[in-house]
């Protein structure tokens, strides 16, 4: 095996890519990356019954969108080409006859229907159904139009994973496993130990549903005579509650579809790869030179890590945070609502740079501005479920609004000098900002809320202001 780290992402175009998989492809990458390695992507598209149309296309683009750079994969070529298992089965047929000659792969003779029997027998009997109980004594010659199976040599494993420790099993988890189908394509368990010996894989690193396999492919090893990469297996992503495996159902979106509602690449990264792994610190964000740096395989945790779409949104709004307001201009120009598109530059950069420290991604862009655009019908609602307001009297509260007109009307609308009226109308008024401010603030925006009131008054401008305020007065 080669002395260089060289690690790959395998996955199977049968559908979109999912957060779990795209985990497992980052820490490859980081852990070749750390070593000057080289990081590969290769496609396991065997399973032609389940092959989706443009998974694969999807898959390349989500690398792709995160920066998880391949150096040698199916559009990109490489010394070990061709990267689609679907294209390379002449050395899967090549290996399949080295099991033959040594006695170590047979035909399988038996139909769907009498292995289902077999099956069934071993649940009436309350065993564990192995295949190789029902071995055949003088199987036919294998000719491609049955499946090919390992003749299996069970016994006892030990053997170190990065990420697990150290792990043992017994014979009776190892069988006779297909090795080539019917329809001529390898399986998994076949194909991928082909492809990383001859790709010079060093480290294999892939999800817990593998893990049962392992022994397995420890004995198919020894039968060929190749030594085991470095092995390192990732445990599930779970749900929000923990008490199950994430799926679509729980919420999780694919990978472009968290792009394409305006989360930040880097955000992403930080997230997927913060989850089930820590430097041990209190540190949370991390760019991916720091990650590069302080990732060790050692410190993903042996547990599921929780799917926590809350913290994805906090991880992606401090990113947000960190960018120049010309730079997330150019980033939101295609989330602005309709409402905004004939809105001059300027101004949509005063609002942006008011929503900035709220946004949390960048669809929600047309809902926390779009009162800045134009006037929303008022909503008696807002006023009807805020605990404070609700208390008062509606003669009360067109009084306080009143004096908030009046007050406003001495301003010269900067920021500075409507936070000192503002200050100044408390005073008078005895109120509470909690009154005070959310009074003249769903005056003014029609939105349960908004940004510094300030701030949120002076983008408006007095025409503005003073138009939803008398239109809030008429409506009390």
């Amino acid at each position: 095996m080669s002395t260089t780290v060289r690690t790959r992402f395998a996955p199977s175009p049968t559908g979109l890519m999912h957060i779990g998989g795209i985990r497992t492809a980052l820490f490859a990458w980081i852990v070749a990356r750390q070593a000057g390695g080289q990081f590969i992507l290769r496609l396991e598209d065997t399973d032609k019954k389940r092959e989706v149309a443009g998974a694969d296309k999807h898959v390349m683009d989500c690398l792709k969108a995160l920066s998880i750079n391949y150096e040698e994969g199916p559009d990109k070529g490489g010394p070990y080409a061709p990267y689609r298992q679907s294209q390379r089965l002449d050395s899967y047929k090549k290996w399949a006859q080295k099991l033959i000659d040594t006695g170590r792969a047979y035909a399988d003779p038996y139909s769907s229907e009498e292995v289902q029997a077999f099956r069934e027998q071993a649940e009436k009997n309350k065993q564990p159904f192995l295949y190789r109980h029902h071995r055949p004594i003088n199987p036919p010659v294998w000719d491609g139009t049955r499946p090919l199976r390992f003749k299996s040599d069970p016994k006892n494993y030990s053997w170190h994973d990065e990420v697990m420790g150290d792990l043992t099993t017994g014979p009776e988890v190892i069988d006779d496993f297909i090795l080539i189908k019917s329809d001529g394509y390898p399986t998994y368990n076949f194909a991928h130990i082909i492809d990383d010996k001859e790709m010079k894989i060093s480290h294999i690193i892939r999800g817990q549903e593998f893990l049962a396999s392992v022994p397995n492919y420890l004995n198919l090893y020894e039968a060929l005579g190749i030594k085991p990469p470095i092995m390192a297996t990732m445990p599930h992503i779970l749900n929000e509650q923990g008490n199950k495996k994430l799926s679509k159902r729980d919420g999780a979106k694919d990978v472009l579809e968290y792009i394409k509602s305006g989360y930040l690449p880097e955000a992403l990264v930080n997230f997927i790869a913060s989850m089930g792994w820590n430097d041990g610190s209190e540190q949370e964000i991390f760019t991916s030179q720091e990650l590069i740096k302080e990732f060790r395989l050692d410190r993903v945790g042996r547990s599921g890590a929780h799917f926590d779409e809350r913290r994805l949104q906090w991880m992606n709004g401090h990113f947000i945070r960190q960018l120049t307001l010309d730079d997330l201009y150019k980033k939101v120009a295609n989330y602005w609502g309709d409402e905004a598109k004939d809105a001059d530059e300027k101004y949509k950069k005063q609002v942006l740079g008011l929503v900035q420290e709220r946004l949390k991604y960048f669809a929600e862009l047309p809902e926390l501005t779009k009162f800045f655009f134009k006037d929303l019908p008022v909503d008696p609602a807002l006023i009807s479920n805020n605990k404070q307001l609700k208390k008062l009297e509606k003669s009360k509260l067109k009084e306080l609004l009143q004096k908030a007109k009046e007050t406003l009307e001495q301003s010269d609308f900067t920021e500075k000098d409507i936070t000192t009226r503002l200050n100044e109308l408390l005073e008078q008024t005895k109120q509470k900002p909690a009154v005070l401010f959310s009074l003249i603030r769903i005056a003014t925006t029609q939105a349960p809320a908004s940004p510094g009131l300030a701030d949120t008054l002076a983008v408006l401008g007095k025409d503005s202001v003073f138009s939803r305020i008398e239109k809030s007065l008429t409506n009390l």
